[in-house]
């Protein structure tokens, strides 16, 4: 038989026979558990189905599985199976790292032991396995845990342009100097999250404002660590001809516009585990970019100086 990890306001999960090896008992506990940060793993409402993804096991000690004494529970589902869960050995409330939560107002998480599914607490330092409306407390036990992931791969990105939003802001200006650095950026957020401390690589092309209009680059390859943003240093010069009256001062200024894109993208995600094993999803997100474009020279009204050789020097210097 199989046995699904299952969150129910009663925690009288099992059909089992009294013979099970019981060494205390403990009140119920009737708080709604709810996974921590475990990536794709998610808690599912019943609705008379299982989905798919669902974690199970399989109990040779018990009979069959009784959902029937509360309308209300969760499943714990691996969306697209795309987290590796592993079963991994724990004693007296100790539990490895990424273990799986199953509440989060108290530090529980998922465990098991022979006769079934339950909870690690490791405030109590031991297991508990519901059944017949109570807890009975064991030492050894299992804890499901994701694997640590090593790499992640975002290709066949694909912009959706005709849902893009741009914003035009003010103008900034440059003074004197014909030449000047901005910093573009470019962040991509996805609806899988990005485990933090592990290498992100994407290969994409990267939106711009040309013209008003927004264009795709070519593919190029960028990466990160511990996050999805980009960051450019990028330098813009104009040149323009003036002629300049005699003992008059001009001023030209550098002026160009930021702009904000908000566009929603689809792509592929590969992810790379520990043990070197690859699972890929399809994941969806909004790519949010901020470039500095309608780069142009502006000249302001020029002014009679009284020093015409000092300021022609100086009118020779910034032109």
């Amino acid at each position: 038989n199989q046995i699904f990890v299952a969150k129910i306001k009663v925690l009288n999960v099992f059909r089992a026979s009294t013979s099970i090896a019981l060494k205390h008992k403990h009140p119920v506990n009737a708080t709604q558990p709810e996974v921590g940060d475990a990536g794709k793993l998610l808690w599912e409402k019943w609705n008379g189905f299982l989905p798919d993804g669902s974690i199970s096991i399989y109990n040779s000690y018990a009979d069959c599985i009784d959902y029937n004494i509360s309308s209300t529970f969760q499943i714990l589902v691996n969306e697209d199976n795309f987290e590796i869960a592993v079963w991994k050995e724990g004693y007296y409330g100790s539990v490895p790292q990424k273990s799986v939560r199953t509440c989060s107002s108290e530090e529980m998480y998922v465990g098991k032991n022979k006769y079934g599914l339950g909870k690690v607490d490791p405030k109590d330092q031991c297991f508990y396995l519901p059944w017949e409306g109570s807890e009975y407390w064991y030492r050894s036990y299992e804890v499901l845990t994701c694997m640590t992931a090593e790499e992640d791969l975002i290709s066949d990105v694909s912009y959706v342009i005709d849902k893009a939003i741009i914003i035009k802001g003010l103008p900034t200006t440059q003074q004197i100097s014909l030449t000047k650095t901005t910093t573009d950026e470019r962040r991509w957020d996805i609806s899988s999250s990005i485990t933090f401390g592990v290498t992100t690589t994407i290969k994409t092309g990267i939106p711009a404002i040309v013209s008003g209009n927004i264009e795709i680059s070519a593919e190029t390859t960028h990466t990160f660590s511990g996050g999805n943003t980009w960051t450019e240093q990028v330098s813009h010069s104009v040149s323009i001809q003036l002629t300049v009256p005699p003992n008059h001062s001009c001023t030209v200024k550098m002026v160009g516009y930021p702009y904000k894109m908000e566009i929603p993208f689809t792509a592929r995600l590969n992810r790379t585990y520990e043990d070197r094993e690859t699972r890929s999803v399809n994941i969806s997100g909004t790519y949010h970019g901020v470039q500095v474009g309608e780069i142009r020279a502006e000249v302001e009204r020029c002014q009679p100086v009284s020093n015409s050789e000092h300021s022609s020097e100086k009118l020779l210097k910034h032109s």
